[in-house]
Parts: C-alpha cells; sequence; structure tokens
C-alpha cells in the first residue's frame, strides 16, 4: 500500500474495496471473503435469523489492510460496514482511533467511491487526529 494519509474501504459480505488516497491520486486493491456460505436471509417460520456467521478472517484481513492509514472511512451497503467496525474495535483499538466515520453507500465504482470519501474528508476532516 502507499504511504496516503486518507484511506476509504466499501465492504460487503463478499468483498472490501480499499483505497488509499490524496487528492491526486488512488491506490487500489480488493480482500475477497474466502467463505463458501451463501448470504442468507430470514425466512418466515425458520429457526435462527437466517444470517451467516461472521467470516471474522476477511474481516481481520481487510483490517490489516487499513493498518498504515492515519485516517479512515468506512462504507457499504449493508451491516458488513458496522461488522467491519465492531472486528476492529475488539481486536486492534489503535485502529478503532483512526476511524473517522461509517456510512451507507450502495455500489459505486472504484472512480465514484474515492470521490464520495474525498468530498466527506473535505466536508469536516481535514485535520489529521491527535496522538494521545
Amino acid at each position: 500500500m502507499s504511504a496516503r494519509y486518507h484511506a476509504v474501504v466499501w465492504i460487503d459480505h463478499r468483498e472490501a474495496r480499499i483505497f488509499y488516497f490524496d487528492s491526486h491520486a488512488a491506490d487500489g486493491r480488493t480482500v475477497r471473503s474466502e467463505s463458501l456460505t451463501p448470504h442468507l436471509h430470514h425466512k418466515a417460520s425458520s429457526i435462527g435469523d437466517g444470517r451467516a456467521a461472521e467470516d471474522h478472517d476477511f474481516l481481520q484481513r481487510t483490517a490489516v489492510a487499513l493498518a498504515d492509514a492515519a485516517a479512515i472511512l468506512i462504507t457499504g451497503p449493508a451491516n458488513e460496514k458496522t461488522e467491519l467496525a465492531k472486528h476492529i474495535e475488539r481486536h486492534d483499538p489503535a485502529l478503532l482511533k483512526r476511524i473517522v466515520g461509517v456510512e451507507t453507500l450502495d455500489h459505486p465504482s472504484d472512480p465514484a467511491l474515492v470521490a464520495a470519501a474525498r468530498a466527506y474528508f473535505r466536508a469536516d476532516h481535514q485535520a489529521p487526529p491527535r496522538s494521545p
């Protein structure tokens, strides 16, 4: 990964698209879930909530891919963005301090994701986080 300051991740249950970026360039990579369990939905009269167990290996590999960022924006269309934030909270409190936002974002193209992240950081999050 690059030494750029900002990172954005768009995540769903199958993949995490991660971009380190500045105002001029972006470096991207994709982390894919290796889980063979399909994404399930709850059905009436069934036992349990219908969801597959979280793929903690996938979440950990995504967190590791974000480790060089000083400011992180987590995005995604559904619940996996929150699961990533919870995973980071439980397993890497130092990385948690660098998360500046968790936002809902449907299925953008890579350029649209980076543009949305640049706009997000320009709006309110320009200053780097302070060290304790």
